[in-house]
């Protein structure tokens, strides 16, 4: 289980306050790496969060822990997460439209569906409605297993 995730943008704050919502959690500050950081708490069992930091961050090791640095900012990155949503897709892609990102539904190999939204133009992100989850927990259960043995046989 992940717990927690980073990704960085141009508006923290505006990010967090809508994956929160998405979530049906809270934005919070999260300073610990640096200025202008924000966070998205789902607020649940979990403790499931995205830190959001300030487009150009980069985590560096120090004697006392990880720290940010700010560098050139990039626009794409690799990186990207699926999330669930108690919501419908219309209520998320509303939530995608008001702060100016791209959103569609999408068939991942006609298994699953996700709603893709394309945070400021660059960060992928996949949210999952309650009957995308169970296509996707479906999914993932009978694909599993086939993993768990190859990972064994390795």
């Amino acid at each position: 289980m992940l717990f927690h995730l980073s990704i960085e943008a141009d508006d923290p704050r505006g990010v967090a306050e809508a994956l929160a919502e998405i979530w049906g959690g809270a934005a919070v500050p999260f300073p610990p790496v640096g200025i202008g950081s924000w966070a998205a708490v789902a607020c649940d069992e979990h403790g499931s969060m995205v830190e959001v930091y300030q487009r150009g961050t980069e985590l560096h090791e120090g004697t006392d822990g990880a720290f940010g640095r700010q560098f050139a900012p990039r626009r794409h990155t690799a990186t990207h997460f699926a999330m669930a949503t108690k919501l419908d897709a219309d209520a998320v892609m509303a939530i995608a439209k008001r702060r100016g990102w791209h959103s569609k539904v999408c068939r991942r190999a006609d298994r699953f569906g996700v709603i893709e939204i394309w945070v400021e133009g660059c960060v992928m992100i996949e949210v999952l409605t309650p009957e995308m989850q169970r296509e996707y927990l479906e999914t993932m259960d009978s694909g599993l297993a086939s993993l768990n043995l190859a990972a064994r046989a390795a």
